[in-house]
């Protein structure tokens, strides 16, 4: 539904703390269904797993393990077709797509899951091209709103330091969340997850670049926040340091 797309991206700019838009019934419902069924089980071999004290969830952006549905799907995305759509009713600028997915992909947490506040990598580390967009797709079917998984929007005075929790989205099954990465777009889930055993939280994620401006930050990776409960942890606050620099954070994933 084309019309309630470009009606939602209307609304892009006069969100706060910064731009983002909500775009309910994303994908057609039957093709919703199919993709959240497409996604692998949590145990299985192809995923990437992130698990330390600022983030634990699995990941995988390998296109060759992607089902038919699936695959056609982030190539829509990630086509000249939508990006323009994008462009034209909340850039109005060039988006490049990151046909790579760096980042991307596949995304699941299962009862414990966690990610903690964090600004996304600044410039992409083999393009030298800006993070501009994030889109999130969420497929999770039978989600209870008391498993928690909200995503959370936070202050943006600071590049340093989120303020306050402002927005809180809940992961709704075929939702999608689009929002400006430049913004000091604080970002993350307020709280653990705590669905049932057996459910998880799954996301589709793709996102979009644009050329760099001047004497932009040059991050290559996420640059996290503690909690308020780990500003005082030492281990913490080295950890978010590792995972912010490309030399040391593979030091921090666990494989």
């Amino acid at each position: 539904d084309f019309t309630k797309l470009k009606n939602s991206l209307k609304k892009f700019s006069k969100n706060k703390p910064f731009n983002y838009c909500v775009i309910d019934n994303f994908f057609d419902a039957k093709l919703a269904k199919r993709l959240e069924k497409d996604f692998p089980n949590y145990n299985s071999e192809i995923w990437h797993e992130y698990k330390n004290p600022l983030e634990v969830k699995k990941t995988c952006n390998n296109w060759n393990v992607f089902p038919k549905d699936t695959y056609k799907t982030f190539d829509y995305l990630n086509s000249i077709s939508f990006v323009s759509i994008l462009q034209k009713y909340i850039l109005k600028k060039k988006i490049f797509m990151d046909i790579g997915l760096n980042g991307g992909g596949w995304h699941i947490h299962k009862t414990g899951g966690k990610l903690n506040m964090h600004l996304d990598y600044s410039i992409h580390p083999k393009l030298n091209l800006q993070r501009k967009l994030n889109l999130i797709i969420y497929l999770n079917s039978k989600w209870k709103d008391k498993w928690g998984g909200s995503l959370g929007f936070w202050e943006n005075k600071s590049s340093k330091n989120p303020g306050k929790l402002v927005k809180s989205i809940l992961p709704k099954f075929n939702r999608a969340v689009i929002f400006d990465t430049t913004q000091n777009s604080w970002h993350g889930l307020p709280e653990k997850i705590m669905c049932e055993n057996g459910y998880y939280r799954k996301s589709l994620a793709v996102y979009y670049l644009c050329e760099p401006k001047v004497n932009v930050d040059k991050r290559g990776k996420a640059l996290f926040a503690p909690f308020e409960n780990q500003k005082s942890d030492n281990e913490i606050i080295d950890l978010i340091k590792k995972r912010s620099s490309i030399k040391t954070a593979s030091k921090v994933y666990k494989n």
